[in-house]
């Protein structure tokens, strides 16, 4: 039978006051309290990944593409039972939860037909020698992955991690625990024992996996957490890929539809209640269209708040966090013209929010919020809005809205960013990568290229020996030298 997280790993029992306790969103009503694994175990679970690396990482490519397949149609099959755990413990809507997992299949069945064709370079040399490269697993890695989009985010590092031949740790995040073991109990008896193992556990955990004597570090969470991992790793040695925290501008041009414009910022400030890395986090609107622009913002905030389609934060704590920038942000000038106030009744609920009035020292401007707030700053021209669109200490993403071809092609060359969307805050092509940028990580995330993330290059080079040069490998081939040299004197004159 495949190894879980269960079979490795002894517990706190949680009725000793130890454990992650998790309350529902909506109501505030404790769930479940899922234990932490203790230190001894999730060294355990590193000394069974590693020895599970090797014949891992001598199973055939496509093998392991086979492996991730059957993972697929498995995570396919659980998608309702993970749907609710997703709904329960982040309060994330059935349906949008849905809409992660399927990204997960997706994900997983994408990486299981690019594994196999991950593939080295030949090189130019010698003719008569041959010179290549050979990509080869790193060994063990840790997947240390977030609770906003906690199947489609995993899927894709868990992917790309096994079909390149790595043995896989996963630490779901631990405001979404029990989806997070119920997610590695779904996927794990596709692959061999210790090759996927999932363990439970808050920030203590993940510390000691950080730094334990593992390969590789891959964290997708935020800057504070990853400033911490990449300091760890830099210490132990293992490879460290980071996607973090983001202070995303969305830079609206005067000539477009203040609506539609609207419309766009709406999308990328409130979906998922703001919990999304690459959400809108600042928004510049060009003084021409400010005023229609803001009307319907706050208008589109409006519906959202009357109709309910506003999910709540992961939790309380979230909450306190996002109220915090926007009182600091209304105590410094700017005005809440939708939202910004604290709803009465039970959960972790926050309104829609529209700020207008804002100015590039808010820390709703220059820190990452993560909740549903549109703040925004009418400039006078484009560049005003690009410059401040390219001031900051991150560098995840970035909007445009645009139809002046220059001034499109001036952001995209200015902005410092990781991934630049014009005309669209949300979308793009299967199999875009990114390098995040500043404090929003280091490395690839997605696509192709995080298969290379997750090997290493090994370089060979191939000559023939000397013309007429004599072999010593044992018996067999002295007997041959022997022959040759017989063969050699019948042909002498």
């Amino acid at each position: 039978m495949p190894t879980t997280a269960t079979e490795v790993t002894t517990r706190r029992d949680p009725a000793e006051g130890s454990g992650i306790t998790i309350r529902d969103p909506r109501t505030g009503e404790v769930l479940w309290t899922v234990p932490e694994a203790e230190p001894g175990a999730v060294h355990h679970a590193v000394e069974v990944a590693r020895r599970a690396a090797g014949e891992w990482a001598a199973t055939p490519p496509a093998e392991r593409g086979a492996a991730l397949r059957t993972a697929a149609k498995a995570l396919e099959a659980a998608a309702q039972e993970l749907a609710g755990l997703n709904a329960s413990e982040t309060g994330r809507p059935v349906g949008e939860a849905l809409a992660g997992i399927a990204a997960g299949v997706s994900t997983l069945e994408q990486y299981a037909e690019l594994g196999p064709v991950h593939r080295g370079h030949s090189l130019r040399g010698n003719r008569l020698a041959s010179d290549y490269t050979v990509a080869e697993p790193r060994g063990v890695a840790v997947l240390l992955t977030p609770w906003n989009d906690p199947v489609a985010v995993a899927c894709g590092l868990i992917g790309a991690a096994l079909v390149t031949g790595n043995t896989v740790i996963h630490k779901p995040s631990e405001r979404c625990p029990r989806l997070g073991e119920a997610l590695g109990e779904v996927l794990a008896p596709a692959f061999p024992p210790g090759v996927f193992l999932t363990i439970s556990g808050g920030a203590d955990v993940g510390a000691l996996l950080s730094e334990a004597d593992v390969d590789v570090l891959a964290h997708v969470g935020s800057s504070a957490s990853g400033a911490r991992i990449a300091r760890a790793g830099a210490l132990t040695g293992a490879h460290v890929i980071r996607e973090n925290g983001g202070n995303d501008p969305l830079l609206v041009d005067r000539d477009v539809d203040p609506a539609w414009a609207a419309e766009q910022a709406a999308i990328g400030a409130f979906s998922n209640s703001g919990q999304i890395c690459t959400s809108v986090e600042r928004i510049y609107v060009h003084q021409d269209i400010a005023a229609e622009f803001c009307a319907a913002l706050e208008a589109e905030a409006a519906a959202r708040n009357s109709n309910g389609s506003v999910a709540p934060l992961v939790d309380l704590r979230m909450r306190d966090e996002v109220h915090a920038h926007v009182t600091a942000a209304l105590n410094q000038g700017a005005r809440a013209v939708e939202g910004g106030v604290l709803p009465d009744g039970p959960g972790s609920f926050y309104p829609a929010t529209v700020l207008l009035g804002c100015t590039e020292g808010m820390q709703v401007m220059t820190e990452e919020t993560f909740g549903p707030v549109a703040p925004v700053q009418v400039v006078e021209t484009f560049d005003d809005g690009l410059r401040l669109a390219c001031s900051g200490k991150y560098g995840l993403a970035a909007t445009v809205l645009s139809g002046n071809i220059a001034h499109i092609q001036q952001a995209v060359a200015s902005l410092p960013v990781g991934t630049v969307k014009v005309n669209e805050v949300f979308g793009g092509a299967p199999g875009g990568a990114a390098q995040p940028r500043g404090e929003s990580g280091h490395g690839f995330g997605y696509g192709p290229e995080l298969l290379d993330e997750f090997s290493q290059v090994k370089v060979v080079h191939i000559a023939a020996p000397p013309a007429g040069a004599r072999r010593s490998a044992g018996p067999a081939t002295e007997e041959r030298a022997a022959e040759e040299r017989a063969i050699e004197g019948q042909d002498q004159p």
